[in-house]
């Protein structure tokens, strides 16, 4: 992979880490649990989010605020 493709992959899982980081600590959930949000960026460049591990009470708000929110496409 050339660095350019690293770089975008990055700049977009940080966005995205980013933004559900934002969401859950506008959940009123504690840094615990996002504060392990990470971006991730695969050997071909492809951009991710790693979430880790959550608490089944935060899963469950997580899931709340989901299911409130609009439907999602398949």
């Amino acid at each position: 992979m050339d660095m350019q493709t690293y770089r975008d992959g990055r700049k977009a899982a940080a966005d995205a880490a980013e933004a559900i980081r934002t969401a859950l600590a506008g959940l009123g959930l504690p840094e615990r649990v996002w504060g392990s949000v990470r971006p991730m960026v695969t050997h071909s460049g492809k951009p991710y989010v790693h979430l880790g591990m959550v608490r089944a009470d935060a899963a469950e708000r997580i899931a709340e605020a989901i299911r409130a929110g609009a439907p999602c496409e398949p």
